[in-house]
């Protein structure tokens, strides 16, 4: 796959508009170069009075960045949506389940369909949750999926974010932003509407709600104005009409989970938290938290309030359980993917390992706990200084680490300083689990704005798009 044909979004392999795009080639055609500019200069003051930025951990200064926002929107027909969307369906399900067995029965252990040690011995897996029954067997309600597209145009999921999924707010801006600055091109496309996730979400939050509470109240804990996500966190809670908290606006009495109001006390019902799993209680997990709720995991264990995403989803998303997620759709539902795995050389196994080490300079190699394209190897960019540090960092440590083939990931035309230019993309929809399994149509397109680079992060330079699903 690492020599496969790079597939452009817009344009065919004899330089040919694909059909889906040609509406937007024709705008694009009669509309002057002057009148671009202008437009990609009001998108950033929109995006600066929204205050849509976020902030880059390690950067000493503390300043937030903007995230750039590219106008030219990514563009999926509705067939093909689709079938994305039975696949990330099918994942999510067997996700859920697998989350389920690990922390009840077991199954899937006992069966040797997937190692003990690679669940039992794991950090992310909580011995807390053993046993605890939680409403509908759901423990990830909002799954952030990557997808990636390589040279034949065929989708593979890269990556499942099923902690605390982030980058739906930009998805939402983006789309708020395209319709404001280009209404002309929404009449020339049926484009399939987005705005509604918050009210899907918070449906989703409410519909877990222990013990059947009709009116649940829900909040979203945040760690705090300083953690990198901290617009998304305000404006979801904004968005869903609910309470933006941090720990020290909540406290646990007899088991029950309560927020601090001016007019006293008020139950809380469940809880979209933002902050990992080591923080949420510092009596259960790192006694030296200052962003949690002290008694939170007993109030949860006791099933009188509901976390989502549920604690010891990590599990499921760690980067070498993640090879696994194929034998999980079998075992669970009886079904082959519809959605591929990146082939993936798990280096704690020594075959991986020497394998791996022999073609470092060939493969991408990532931290098993490592997010935001940090603690990353991209062989085919790195020189032999960098390839030689990283190999004394897997040498010591070879469980941290898993391979991959460098994908030719898809490009998609962006406006950068030269002017319009291919650049790589990926597509992270948002799945929301509760009584059922629903989705906005498209999601969050991020762009690596590096000539060159596969790294779409907006914390290594990575920019955004509009992703347009078209309607039937």
């Amino acid at each position: 796959m690492a020599t496969a044909p790079l597939f452009n979004e817009m344009h065919a392999d004899d330089a040919t508009v694909r059909p889906h795009y040609s509406p937007y080639a024709e705008w694009l055609a009669e509309t002057p170069g002057e009148r671009i500019l202008e437009k990609r200069a009001e998108a950033d003051t929109l995006f600066r009075r929204a205050g849509i930025t976020f902030a880059v951990y390690g950067d000493e200064t503390g300043t937030e960045r903007l995230i750039p926002f590219d106008i030219v929107p990514r563009i999926i027909p509705a067939d093909e949506w689709s079938g994305l969307q039975r696949g990330l369906r099918q994942r999510v399900t067997a996700l859920n389940a697998f989350l389920h067995d690990v922390y009840h029965d077991q199954d899937i252990l006992k069966a040797g369909k997937i190692p003990a040690e690679q669940v039992l011995c794991n950090v992310q897996y909580r011995p807390e949750m053993q046993g605890l029954n939680l409403p509908m067997d759901v423990y990830a309600h909002i799954a952030g999926i990557d997808l990636v597209r390589a040279g034949a145009g065929e989708y593979y999921v890269l990556e499942d974010n099923l902690r605390v999924p982030s980058g739906v707010s930009y998805m939402l801006e983006d789309r708020k932003a395209m319709m404001r600055l280009f209404p002309e091109l929404f009449a020339r496309y049926s484009v399939a509407p987005v705005e509604h996730y918050p009210d899907l979400l918070l449906e989703t939050l409410r519909a877990v709600a222990p013990g059947g509470v009709r009116d649940p109240t829900v909040v979203l804990l945040t760690p705090g104005a300083h953690n990198s996500a901290y617009f998304e966190h305000a404006f979801l809670a904004q968005q869903m009409g609910i309470e933006l908290v941090e720990g020290q606006d909540l406290f646990v009495d007899d088991e029950i989970v309560y927020m601090r109001t001016t007019q006293g006390p008020q139950r809380v019902d469940v809880i979209y938290r933002r902050i990992d799993d080591d923080f949420l209680d510092p009596l259960a997990f790192r006694p030296d938290s200052m962003l949690g709720v002290p008694g939170l995991l007993a109030a949860y264990r006791a099933g009188r309030v509901a976390i989502s995403n549920a604690v010891g989803t990590g599990i499921a998303d760690d980067k070498s359980t993640y090879p696994f997620v194929p034998e999980m759709i079998r075992f669970y539902l009886g079904e082959e993917p519809i959605l591929a795995n990146v082939p993936t050389w798990i280096l704690r196994k020594p075959e991986d390992l020497a394998y791996v080490l022999d073609h470092l300079g060939e493969l991408v190699v990532k931290e098993v706990h490592g997010a935001g394209g940090y603690g990353m190897l991209i062989g085919p960019r790195a020189s032999r200084t960098e390839i030689e540090a990283f190999r004394a960092r897997i040498v010591a440590d070879p469980a941290r680490y898993i391979a991959q083939p460098t994908l030719a990931l898809s490009a998609c035309p962006t406006f950068v300083e030269s002017g319009l230019a291919p650049r790589h993309v990926d597509l992270r929809p948002f799945v929301l689990s509760g009584r059922d399994i629903v989705m906005v149509p498209g999601g969050l397109t991020r762009v690596a704005l590096r000539e060159g680079s596969l790294v779409v992060n907006s914390s290594q330079g990575g920019g955004t798009k509009d992703t347009w699903v078209l309607a039937c």
